[in-house]
């Protein structure tokens, strides 16, 4: 008798219509409608941004929840996870777009004040381990908010704390880390991102993503002015200063430049986003126990092979030698390039219902025939 199929389910999640865990839920219906009795893993993935949380705890972190200082300076309640000692912080949870009123932007003002709030929770609740996912923040402040969070100082000439958000710093005359909370020293912290932008300049923080924050063209041009201020503050004027360097580190410009902070005053590594959850979440232990490997997201496009989730699934799918298959909202990549990132076929909702609205409307559905056809073919 042919041993039932093993199969695992590590996809991302549609945006705007399922999360991972739904996403794997209905895949999983597919599947087993169309070939009843196979094995069946589910193991929602994300590459830092939004789910990143979500994905932690179906994997079995514990949930927690913190209230904090949103980036308007109103408290917000953000998640967390905690499993052990190692805690998983979605810095949108605390400093996310998702804070805004709609339309309201605040792209000078805007804090990451309760970031740091949320750290100091984790470290609180014993963390030594932090993956710190950066991503759909609010703010450009170059993570100003959250050192003071955490115990810097950053004042005027006056020797007036800075007010917060990215436009103020251009009055920073004064930066004292030495209050910084004591237990970072001990404490290992992980940016996990899939973005690689410097903190300044044409590809900074302020240039590239200050526009879809609401920032217009004088307020890139102020908040990229400030957040060089700021390095240089810190650098005492060095311009070859640790500031310096860490300011054009990749990964300084991510989620409004609290990335800069978080490699310069907390001694944190940059990661891939999608390389990072795939060892919290137990990734290579689940795949040695299956024969495929189902992935996916929304779109399924050129940026997908620039570090989102199923490209970082597939290639450590396919270096176990494990076959990887993909479900998706739409699809705009060619064979060749599915490919070339290990992906050998994927099964877009668009091929059952072409009109967006309805297919993002009814995307449960859809996903489950999708499924279908998948197993029909692959299992």
């Amino acid at each position: 008798m042919t041993e039932p199929a093993r199969v695992l389910i590590a996809a991302d999640k549609f945006k705007g219509s399922l999360t991972a865990a739904q996403v794997a839920e209905h895949v999983t219906a597919g599947l087993l409608a169309a070939r009843p009795g196979t094995r069946i893993r589910s193991l929602p993935v994300a590459d830092g941004g939004d789910g990143t949380v979500a994905a932690a705890v179906a994997a079995g972190s514990t949930p927690r929840t913190t209230e904090v200082t949103g980036p308007l300076g109103t408290p917000v309640t953000a998640s967390w996870a905690l499993r052990g000692t190692t805690a998983v912080v979605e810095m949108a949870e605390a400093s996310g777009l998702r804070h805004l009123p709609p339309e309201h932007f605040a792209p000078l003002a805007a804090t990451t004040h309760g970031t740091g709030e949320l750290l100091r929770a984790a470290l609180d609740a014993g963390a030594r381990t932090v993956v710190l996912g950066v991503g759909g923040s609010a703010t450009t402040d170059g993570g100003a908010g959250m050192l003071v969070a955490l115990g810097a100082r950053l004042l005027d000439a006056d020797g007036a704390p800075v007010p917060a958000g990215g436009g103020p710093l251009r009055a920073l005359h004064t930066a004292d880390l030495s209050g910084l909370d004591g237990r970072l020293a001990g404490t290992e912290v992980v940016l996990a991102g899939d973005v690689d932008n410097p903190l300044t300049g044409p590809e900074g923080a302020a240039a590239f993503y200050g526009p879809q924050k609401g920032a217009g063209r004088r307020e890139v041009a102020e908040l990229d002015t400030a957040l060089e201020h700021f390095v240089r503050v810190l650098d005492g004027g060095d311009p070859d200063g640790r500031a310096a360097g860490c300011a054009r580190s990749p990964g300084a410009g991510a989620a409004g430049g609290l990335g800069f902070a978080a490699l310069l005053a907390l001694g944190a590594v940059f990661r891939p986003g999608i390389e990072v959850l795939l060892e919290v979440l137990g990734f290579d232990e689940a795949v040695r126990d299956a024969d495929l490997v189902i992935t996916g997201e929304g779109s399924l496009d050129r940026q997908t092979l620039h570090g989102k989730a199923p490209a970082g699934v597939a290639a450590a799918a396919r270096a176990r030698g494990r076959k990887v298959v993909a479900v998706c909202g739409r699809l705009a990549l060619g064979t060749e390039e599915l490919r070339g990132a290990g992906i050998e076929a994927a099964y877009p909702l668009t091929a059952l219902e072409p009109d967006p609205d309805r297919c993002m409307a009814d995307a449960a559905a859809l996903l489950e025939r999708a499924a279908g056809r998948l197993a029909r073919d692959h299992l």
